[in-house]
């Protein structure tokens, strides 16, 4: 038998990026003073959840405060959960092909199956254990998280939902997250997952490494990209229930479970600024060129982790959203090129300018450190014949890319996947000789 007592604070969210926030779903619960007063308010026990290093940098230190119904602790031990789909050491993986490689969206699932259960890894390089690198998955689930909580050791998730609205219910409050949003949850914050739409799918990054953060924005000024006032944290709420409930953790890859008697979203206040939160990409400050030349896709940076290399990141978040095109006397879609990073695309909406057919709404497409890529035939004719004089609006689409400093390695499942499309390399077969040494 099951007692419930429930209290949210819906809408409400916190604006604000890595900033301290405070915040209290029953007034005066936040003690005064003191982080860890002997007795905190309510009869609440004060708990530290910490994302970085204590004698970490105080610009770079990452912590929150938590005033819980009972600490995170009380929890019966863990046992193994088969997690055959799930990556999280690369060394481990099939040896990486040069090929461009692209997939079809995968198919929803038919048995029940909830947000952590549709997780599959496609790529990644690193190791979790080693807190270094990335792990690409897609998610497909209709089926919410019933009585079932989860968080992830191993890394933050970058959630990117494609289609379906996922409802996250963490520890520090409610994320309400659609597609054209994402979500980021930091390592170790616990959650349950409910699918609003009844079916939901989406692509996750899961950072090792450094955690995400704003680029610097240089001489583009004070200005732009991705706004800091666009990232919401959520309010306070709390639940305070008993019952026979699942705690599902993954670590190094692995998903393990214990039977927890109470539901741990019991976070009546909190403050600090390790938190979950969200950014709506149609929020983003596109940049471009309004005299020649495509430019870099750094323009289009909303995230990074940072790596011990100046100026060389361990992963940037990069999206392709609705903008207009302008320069003159240029093929104005992305140059035919070959990069020391590598690239790991999705499409959340629309079409991508840079293809004619093929990547789709739910795909994905890889392109590794130094493998030529770029528009395909029909893509290169349209541009290099189209009137420049005039400005077109690149309309109807929202394509991102995660872009890594390491090789990104598919996992065996990807390369065996129905979904790999065995063609994608014809995309590019149909480019004409145009050379004549005779003409300029």
């Amino acid at each position: 038998m099951e007692s419930t007592t429930r209290r949210e604070i819906q809408p409400g969210y916190q604006s604000g990026f890595a900033n301290e926030f405070a915040t209290e779903a029953l007034p005066g619960a936040l003690p005064q003073g003191r982080n860890s007063p002997q007795r905190a308010p309510y009869g609440l026990y004060a708990e530290q959840l910490s994302g970085t290093a204590f004698t970490a940098p105080r610009g770079h230190n990452r912590r929150s405060w938590l005033y819980r119904i009972r600490p995170a602790a009380v929890h019966q031990p863990f046992t193994a959960l088969p997690s055959h789909r799930l990556v999280a050491n690369f060394a481990d993986v099939p040896p990486t092909p040069p090929n461009q490689l692209r997939w079809d969206p995968l198919p929803m699932p038919t048995e029940p199956t909830d947000f952590i259960d549709g997780w599959v890894t496609m790529a990644g390089n690193g190791s979790a254990e080693a807190m270094s690198g990335c792990a690409i998955h897609v998610y497909a689930a209709n089926q919410s998280m019933e009585d079932r909580f989860f968080y992830n050791a191993d890394g933050e998730l970058l959630i990117v939902p494609q289609a379906g609205r996922l409802s996250i219910f963490t520890e520090l409050g409610k994320l309400d997250v659609e597609p054209f949003e994402i979500a980021v949850i930091p390592r170790g914050v616990r959650f349950s997952a409910a699918l609003p739409d009844g079916r939901a799918s989406g692509y996750i990054c899961e950072n090792f490494g450094a955690q995400l953060r704003l680029p610097d924005l240089g001489p583009i000024g004070s200005n732009g990209l991705a706004n800091p006032r666009d990232f919401l944290t959520p309010h306070a709420a709390y639940e305070d229930r008993e019952g026979d409930f699942e705690l599902v953790a993954k670590m190094n890859g692995h998903l393990w479970r214990a039977d927890i008697g109470h539901s741990p979203l019991d976070v009546v206040a909190w403050h600090g600024n390790y938190a979950p939160y969200k950014y709506d990409l149609r929020h983003f400050n596109t940049i471009g060129s309004i005299s020649y030349d495509h430019p870099d896709p750094s323009i289009f940076l909303v995230l990074q982790s940072q790596s011990d290399t100046p100026g060389v990141d361990s992963i940037d978040f990069v999206i392709f959203p609705p903008r207009w095109l302008a320069a003159e006397d240029t093929f104005r879609p992305p140059w035919f090129h070959r990069n020391v990073a590598s690239e790991f695309m999705g499409l959340v909406h629309g079409a991508y300018d840079a293809k004619a057919e093929g990547f789709v709404p739910g795909g994905a497409s890889l392109h590794n450190c130094m493998s030529g890529h770029g528009p395909d035939a029909d893509t290169f004719e349209k541009a290099s014949n189209i009137d420049t004089s005039k400005p077109n609006k690149v309309d109807n689409t929202m394509a991102f890319m995660f872009e890594t400093r390491t090789l990104i390695k598919p996992t065996r499942f990807a390369l065996e996947t129905a979904q790999l499309q065995a063609h994608y390399f014809e995309c590019w077969q149909g480019l004409k000789k145009h050379f004549n040494p005779e003409q300029r």
